[in-house]
């Protein structure tokens, strides 16, 4: 059985490949005669997250996920209960 929360890290990290691969093609682009090494050296702050002096790029795995408690009866139906 998959629970919610794995599914959700599963896409928060397909999420988190995904962006950071756009914005390093995106950086490719912008600067084409730098190596990757000069660009990792320039916007990545020496780790391997993008990130400038003043700000991060948002790293979707570190949002926090959790499951629902089961709760039963305690869940108010959207309709009108049938007579």
């Amino acid at each position: 059985m998959v629970t919610s929360a794995l599914v959700s890290y599963a896409t928060f990290a397909y999420l988190r490949h995904y962006l950071w691969f756009r914005v390093w093609h995106w950086l490719r682009r912008k600067h084409p005669k730098a190596t990757g090494k000069n660009i990792r050296r320039r916007y990545f702050r020496g780790g391997s997250w993008p990130a400038s002096h003043n700000r991060v790029l948002l790293n979707p795995t570190t949002v926090g996920t959790s499951r629902y408690r089961y709760r039963g009866a305690a869940i108010p139906a959207p309709w009108p209960a049938a007579a």
